[in-house]
């Protein structure tokens, strides 16, 4: 067996993003956010087995699913952090836009937009993009999440530019209408 390791003029292609770690001011309202609002759920929490005190309070959370993965959000929570802004897609300032969230198809994500707005949660905006379908709100410190469900491959695969670059807004009292007519010639619309 060989140990050697291959030499590249390219890199590797990565499988996706692992996990994504935030930081947050309030780890309770984080993770209220979170579990309680979004569905995620906590399968760790940073400890330091040597004894004393972990060097910071970390909680790890999975969409649990599938159980592909061991973890994929972390928030750590962190004093000092800036004032929350208002999030805004095209204007805001935070260091990251936004982060977007997966349901497993149409249905599921329908029932966690009506369930996002039957508690409470400021609904920024409602867009059908080439590829999804979804609604944008933000965190208790900020951070723009994207609740979608994935449109079928074949209705976006024939052309990817115009498909990433086409979007319809509706108005957030038009929530739950979804029409499954996909639009397939996006230069078109």
């Amino acid at each position: 067996m060989s140990d050697e390791v291959k030499s590249r003029t390219t890199p590797v292609t990565p499988r996706g993003i692992n996990h994504l770690v935030l930081n947050v001011r309030d780890m309770e309202a984080s993770h209220h956010f979170w579990c309680e609002l979004l569905g995620f759920v906590q399968v760790g929490e940073l400890q330091n087995l040597k004894g004393g005190d972990p060097l910071m309070n970390m909680r790890f959370y999975s969409g649990v699913i599938d159980g592909v993965n061991h973890h994929d959000l972390a928030l750590v929570e962190r004093e000092g952090l800036g004032p929350v802004e208002e999030w805004n897609m095209v204007s805001g300032r935070q260091a990251m836009n936004h982060v977007a969230i997966t349901y497993p198809d149409r249905e599921s994500w329908r029932e966690q937009m009506k369930f996002l707005r039957d508690n409470g949660v400021k609904l920024h905006s409602r867009l059908d993009h080439g590829m999804t379908h979804s609604l944008y709100v933000s965190d208790p410190d900020g951070y723009g999440v994207e609740v979608l469900y994935e449109l079928p491959r074949e209705v976006w695969e024939g052309d990817i530019d115009a498909a990433l670059s086409w979007a319809q807004g509706f108005p957030i009292e038009e929530l739950l209408e979804d029409n499954t007519d996909y639009v397939t010639d996006f230069r078109a619309s």
